[in-house]
């Protein structure tokens, strides 16, 4: 099997290696801003379609091989807010200490498109951090793991050992909830899988 995933994230691009997925990217120029107003949930689930709307329009203008095309999106969401990547230190380190010694919650939108039918799935999982020091915060800052990471961390990297609790799916929190994927593969026809 064979798709066009609408990200450059090296993670999501490690799960479907993970699971046996060829990929080819297709890199999706969308706003990734939410709206004024905009629930968590529906932010994350409109800028997964409109990725994979944008790589679907690419490989068409391109002339390539009419491949499925995967779109993904992820939030990190405590008391309703967004965290997004941390602008600088002083941000990373306040959302750090947002999420220490609490449950959050990270969602991750999918949408595939083949064929001219959307198929769409949203993973909800809660992780729950311990309580972190300044000296766990300050060391985590200078891995450079948080820099580029929704919320300043990354549950495979560094971060790991501040997770104390995880209800819903790993590979969701990282970027692409590998469930979620194959169930829609295997509703399309799309999976290899029996």
């Amino acid at each position: 099997m064979k798709i066009y995933l609408a990200s450059a994230s090296p993670r999501r691009q490690e799960l479907l290696r993970q699971v046996g997925i060829e990929f080819e990217v297709l890199l999706p120029a969308v706003s990734e801003h939410a709206r004024a107003g905009e629930p968590p949930q529906a932010y994350v689930q409109r800028l997964a379609v409109e990725k994979a709307r944008f790589a679907a329009g690419l490989l068409i203008k391109r002339g390539l091989p009419r491949y499925p095309v995967l779109g993904a999106d992820t939030a990190v969401v405590i008391d309703g807010d967004i965290l997004g990547k941390p602008r600088d230190r002083g941000d990373g380190v306040n959302m750090l200490r947002r999420l220490s010694g609490r449950t959050h919650e990270v969602l991750t939108a999918l949408c595939v498109i083949h064929q001219d039918a959307e198929h769409c799935a949203l993973s909800v999982t809660k992780v729950t951090l311990g309580v972190l020091t300044d000296a766990d915060i300050s060391r985590h800052w200078q891995t450079g793991e948080p820099l580029d990471k929704a919320g300043a961390y990354a549950i495979q990297g560094y971060a790991a050992g501040f997770v104390s609790r995880l209800e819903g799916s790993y590979s969701g929190v990282m970027g692409l909830p590998l469930y979620e994927l194959m169930q829609i593969l295997q509703k399309t026809g799309l999976s290899n899988r029996e």
